[in-house]
């Protein structure tokens, strides 16, 4: 019932806000409709694909396109590979491609006002505005892509091509570093999502990764970075030599003086979590005995919880499996390990539910049998790190 209200209510062009809320339904209806069982959800989605693809391609406020489009991915999340039939695939290809085209034709259009007599403060004001709109609509365009990817894998790829050209557009280095942020995160999902047979498009790719690893954009860094830890993590051994030529300029990143500042401090922990990917899935790629000591003296990761884990989980490999440099000689490593772990609870980095913690708290708890080891840990700690050991010992 409610979806039929909604769905209509998509067109209601009289308030932007009724067809805010009939769009932010839409994901939420289909989780309810989850208890009905497969058959019902199906219908129910059919329902309303057709005229979210509709709103998308004719909606005329940007505010509520965002929405829409967002929603429209929250959607492909929900419902998964093959709720998307082969005219839905043509209609969306062409929709996003007059999106993208869209774009680049806005920014030309700015530059042009730039340069005319009339230019002052205030209009640069307003172009600034209409250049937000856009990237919030890019963005958008990226959120669905990563819902395709994420849900339909490498069988999309062909699809995809109609907008390869414009995305590789983005990512030129005369483009501006939103352009090319969000560039680099399409090319990471489809890394992620697609390999190996992402690598037939690594020649649009690969040598920008390597490049804006070091952008002075933060925003672009990170989008890097993360491609880069993707690529060693899911690539496939064709991006092998490309994990050796990423090692260097990682490190160059997270070694800049300035590296931990608030604006700087979510691409460098990319970059760390990159080096570690590198490390536990293409190990033959570095020399992990030289760089291990390294990575470890740039732990915990806190600022980016994502990544936050899947380092935790890489030290959690090297100490279950008694790695003679984590644990140094005699153990000498172990205060430091302890310090690390007691730094990523009290930021929150370590998520009580991940199965992480619970080998975090082994690690501790195994310590903790051994009488003068464990005092010797626990002495060095701060009284705020005891307290975070045992709060972790309580909850996993």
């Amino acid at each position: 019932q409610v979806v039929k209200l909604m769905v209509p209510l998509l067109k209601f062009y009289f308030h932007d806000g009724v067809r805010v809320a009939a769009a932010e339904s839409m994901p939420l209806l289909l989780e309810c409709a989850r208890v009905r069982g497969s058959e019902y959800l199906t219908q129910m989605w059919h329902f309303m694909c057709d005229a979210l693809i509709k709103a998308i391609g004719t909606e005329p406020d940007s505010d509520v396109l965002s929405e829409i489009m967002h929603s429209f991915a929250k959607c492909i999340e929900v419902m998964g590979d093959g709720c998307l039939n082969n005219e839905h695939f043509e209609e969306l290809g062409g929709i996003l491609k007059a999106k993208l085209e869209e774009h680049f034709k806005n920014q030309e259009l700015r530059q042009v006002k730039r340069q005319d007599e009339d230019y002052d403060e205030q209009v640069e004001e307003s172009l600034q505005d209409e250049d937000d709109n856009d990237v919030y609509i890019l963005t958008k365009v990226s959120d669905i892509l990563h819902s395709i990817f994420s849900s339909y894998k490498e069988k999309v790829l062909p699809w995809f091509e109609q907008l390869l050209p414009l995305i590789v557009n983005l990512i030129c280095p005369q483009r501006p570093w939103p352009d090319r942020q969000w560039g680099l995160c399409i090319f990471d999902d489809i890394v992620e999502h697609c390999s190996p047979a992402s690598f037939k498009y690594a020649e649009y790719f690969i040598s920008p990764m390597l490049q804006y690893v070091c952008d002075n954009s933060p925003e672009v860094r990170q989008a890097a970075a993360y491609g880069l830890g993707v690529m060693a993590q899911f690539g496939g051994d064709n991006y092998r030599p490309f994990c050796t030529d990423a090692l260097p300029l990682l490190v160059r990143v997270i070694q800049a003086p300035e590296a931990k500042t608030k604006e700087n401090v979510n691409a460098t922990e990319n970059c760390i979590s990159a080096v570690g990917k590198i490390m536990k899935f293409k190990p033959d790629c570095v020399n992990v005995e030289e760089v291990l000591p390294h990575w470890l003296s740039w732990l915990p990761l806190h600022e980016d919880k994502e990544e936050a884990v899947q380092t935790f989980s890489y030290l959690c490999d090297l100490i279950e499996s008694n790695h003679p440099i984590v644990l140094g000689p005699n153990n000498t490593n172990l205060p430091k390990i302890f310090s690390i772990i007691a730094e990523g609870e009290m930021h929150e980095a370590i998520k009580h539910e991940d199965p992480c913690a619970k080998r975090l708290a082994n690690v501790v708890r195994q310590v903790q049998t051994s009488g003068g080891l464990w005092t010797e840990c626990i002495a060095q700690l701060s009284p705020e790190q005891q307290a975070a050991i045992q709060e972790l010992l309580n909850s996993a």
